[in-house]
């Protein structure tokens, strides 16, 4: 275990069908670093987790809910993939605000796989150098990002990465930014 999160609050917003590994092992590595974290969803209870995409995994319990949470409340964000997960949030306006908001505080935030259709929603990826499930550049392309294949893309504390394949870049990246705190060029 480090101490380099000690004093840092992560958030990581989720939903049913949030890939499983996407948000464990993250939870896992941010925790270990230091920080507290929390599971903020649209609703309270539980979500379902899926491996894969079509095979359900664990549940687990919500925190918070996106209408009981701000930005302020948090040193970073974190956005686990899965298809369901961000195509079920990105149309509701209180988690779309949610993520743009930590742009809006220059606050650390990393999406990976799906999870930057997020950011497209949000409209934060305009000029912003971004990596994804390739299935989502087209996206990315179209709302400004200048899209790159790599495992993990680190913009002024934007980091985000492609697959489960990248998990291990990925938690890196996201701690190592975390550490760092604000950046005046995160912004919406």
């Amino acid at each position: 275990m480090s101490d380099e999160l000690n004093g840092k609050k992560i958030a990581f917003l989720a939903t049913d069908g949030v890939e499983q590994i996407e948000l464990t092992q993250p939870w896992k590595e941010i925790k270990a670093a230091g920080a507290e974290v929390e599971l903020v969803s649209l609703a309270s209870g539980e979500i379902q987790a899926m491996n894969g995409d079509i095979n359900k995994g664990d549940t687990f319990k919500v925190d918070k809910t996106v209408d009981s949470v701000k930005a302020e409340d948090y040193n970073g964000l974190v956005i686990p993939g899965g298809v369901a997960n961000p195509d079920s949030m990105r149309v509701n306006d209180k988690a779309v605000q949610f993520v743009r908001d930590f742009f809006a505080q220059h606050k650390p935030v990393a999406a990976i796989c799906h999870a930057p259709w997020m950011l497209v929603e949000a409209d934060v990826v305009n000029g912003r150098t971004v990596t994804s499930f390739p299935s989502v550049k087209t996206d990315l392309v179209n709302a400004g990002a200048n899209w790159v294949d790599r495992e993990v893309v680190c913009d002024e504390a934007l980091v985000t990465s492609r697959t489960p394949d990248d998990l291990d870049a990925f938690c890196a990246k996201a701690i190592e930014e975390f550490a760092e705190g604000k950046h005046a060029e995160q912004t919406t």
